[in-house]
């Protein structure tokens, strides 16, 4: 009976992790109404985790081609005429990869850097996959 119960808790945590291996967890905010957006790293856990949002990239998203989805981060510097300029930080979910982890752009009213990463919060520790849980799971059953 307790062997059954193993191998149900196993498969149980095997499909959760499948799941989540596609999903990542990203911030998203921008500075224009929360300021903690600018630099979240000086903040401690406990306040990011109370006023900084984050999202799971691709909950509700329907793709053709079941793309993976990144953070982004965009610092934007914004030129007012007769104005100094204003420094805005935009981080969300992508899912259209840039060649590039990194890229400048400049337009006629702004300067913009864009940066991609690849983890949760993208300071996170790695994500457990599928392949990952697979090969644990394997190594547990050939103990059972």
């Amino acid at each position: 009976m307790f062997k059954e119960y193993v191998q149900v808790l196993f498969l149980f945590v095997f499909v959760i992790s499948f799941k989540n291996a596609n999903s990542i967890q990203c911030y998203e905010c921008s500075s224009k109404n929360n300021s903690m957006c600018l630099d979240p790293s000086i903040y401690d856990q406990e306040t990011l985790r109370n006023f900084l949002p984050f999202t799971t990239c691709g909950r509700g998203v329907y793709t053709n081609n079941n793309q993976d989805f990144f953070c982004r981060k965009i610092i934007q510097t914004i030129l007012h005429k007769h104005y100094e300029p204003e420094i805005r930080v935009t981080r969300t979910c992508g899912w259209v990869r840039h060649h590039r982890d990194c890229y400048k752009a400049d337009n006629e009213d702004h300067l913009e850097t864009v940066c991609q990463c690849f983890s949760d919060h993208c300071n996170a520790g790695a994500k457990i996959s599928g392949a990952m849980t697979l090969v644990a799971l394997v190594t547990l059953r050939a103990y059972f």
